[in-house]
């Protein structure tokens, strides 16, 4: 569809070792906070690295650390990984503005790169992990696998290895953000749209920053499901929060656009306690809806969201399958009815839904039909309602049939494969783009 096929095809060969590597690791570690009404910041970090000084820089993207990070994964190359990592800290905004500290990897390059125009700055936004400071993604980047014993026995995946794999091989640097709270102090605001966008896009300047290179630099943004969310929420952000950066592109993969469609969606699904995320850091910066959550959810409802804010989707998947909210309030009625109904908590959905402001560089929005997780018709509106304003957009459908209704893995992770990683798919788009070839208006299928 984006033309240039023997150029797309011809890159993806040069790092297709790396690419394999890294999905069938990924594929392996698959298979295998705060909560309502809870003082924040309870639990200690997983490392010191972690801890922020008593007083950060104050600018978003500033460097407040940083700290060599091997990587004993396999590498995607003969000659060794294309970079060297590092554990790094830096600064963002939370949602009332006020400054805080942000971890996440940094892979600077060190291999020739093999795409079009200059070397470009690459910031992947991870999926779902969890909302525990163990599960922040830095923690599992050494080795792709981490096995956690805090604050109970459990394990937490790279699931970002393909992406930094494929990019780092082609001689892009690479940041992961670990997001607000993922590691560093305070709640994860899992889904909130105003923090994940300010944490990818200070990322951007904190990689620069990194790799002394300019506002300038050609970027582009990879994420997935809650980094497909993190993603369009950062270049619809863009023009106002940082409009001095070079976004070249956007792969909002199976976006987290709305999370009131969302809940409903996955209630019962393996992944249902991804719910109490969303509920914890909704309660976190709305205290209405933490008090209406509290009394309508019972004890052992409440013990349950205070658990989770501590969790890994692995725990999730492991502890609680194919969990029902219903079983967590004092009615009988699930939590997204209740939410449904809460004024307070309406408002706050709607605040965080991503598509009421209009990106100036072009996206890329893939999804699947048949995704048991984050649902077709949520991502599929916040297409249109970028193409209303004008944007560029290309929205393309996955045609992936359903395969165990439910049980997330290949229904949701199988087009996250097949549009990240396929031939003339979100990797040779964002080369297009990088690339500065031509792209107008917008394209649904």
């Amino acid at each position: 569809m984006y033309g240039q096929r023997g150029r797309g095809r011809s890159l993806w060969g040069r790092c297709a070792a790396s690419f394999a590597v890294a999905v069938a690791a990924a594929c392996f570690t698959a298979a295998g906070g705060v909560g309502v009404g809870v003082p924040e910041a309870a639990a200690a970090p997983v490392s010191s690295f972690y801890t922020p000084p008593a007083q950060i820089p104050s600018a978003p993207g500033s460097i407040v650390k940083t700290q060599p990070m091997p990587l004993y994964i396999t590498a995607p190359t003969s000659a060794g990984w294309p970079g060297k990592a590092q554990l790094v800290m830096y600064t963002s905004r939370l949602q009332d503005g006020s400054p805080v500290a942000v971890s996440g990897t940094f892979i600077d390059a060190a291999v020739p790169w093999s795409g079009p125009g200059p070397r470009p700055t690459v910031v992947i936004a991870p999926g779902t992990s969890g909302q525990g400071d163990q599960c922040a993604m830095s923690v599992a980047f050494s080795t792709g696998l981490a096995l956690l014993t805090d604050p109970s026995l459990g394990i937490s995946a790279n699931q970002e290895l393909p992406a930094s794999a494929v990019w780092s091989a082609l001689g892009a640097r690479v940041l992961v953000t670990d997001y607000i709270g993922l590691g560093t102090p305070g709640i994860h605001t899992y889904g909130n749209r105003i923090e994940s966008g300010q944490a990818v896009l200070d990322g951007v300047r904190a990689a620069n920053a990194l790799a002394g290179v300019g506002s300038d630099t050609p970027t582009v943004l990879w994420g997935y499901s809650q980094g497909g969310g993190a993603t369009a929420a950062a270049v619809e952000m863009a023009p106002d929060y940082a409009p001095e950066l070079n976004l070249k592109g956007t792969w909002a993969g199976g976006p987290t656009a709305d999370l009131g469609a969302i809940t409903p969606r996955i209630d019962g699904s393996l992944i249902s306690g991804a719910i109490g995320f969303a509920i914890n850091a909704l309660a976190a910066r709305y205290p209405a809806i933490n008090d209406s959550i509290r009394k309508i959810s019972s004890p052992s409802g409440i013990g349950l969201l205070n658990e989770l804010s501590t969790s890994c989707i692995a725990d999730v998947i492991m502890k609680h399958p194919f969990m029902r909210t219903n079983s967590m309030t004092i009615d009988g009625r699930s939590l997204s009815e209740h939410i449904a109904e809460l004024p307070e908590a309406v408002a706050a959905l709607d605040e965080m839904k991503i598509g009421n402001l209009t990106p100036a560089s072009p996206v890329l929005i893939t999804s699947g039909r048949n995704d048991d997780a984050v649902p077709y018709g949520q991502a599929r509106q916040l297409a249109s309602d970028w193409c209303a304003k004008g944007a560029t957009v290309t929205f393309r459908t996955n045609e992936l049939p359903p395969i165990l209704p439910g049980s997330v893995l290949p229904g949701h992770f199988g087009p996250e494969l097949i549009d990240g990683f396929g031939p003339d798919n979100a990797v040779t788009y964002l080369l297009d783009r990088l690339g500065d070839k031509p792209l107008t208006g917008c394209t649904i299928d």
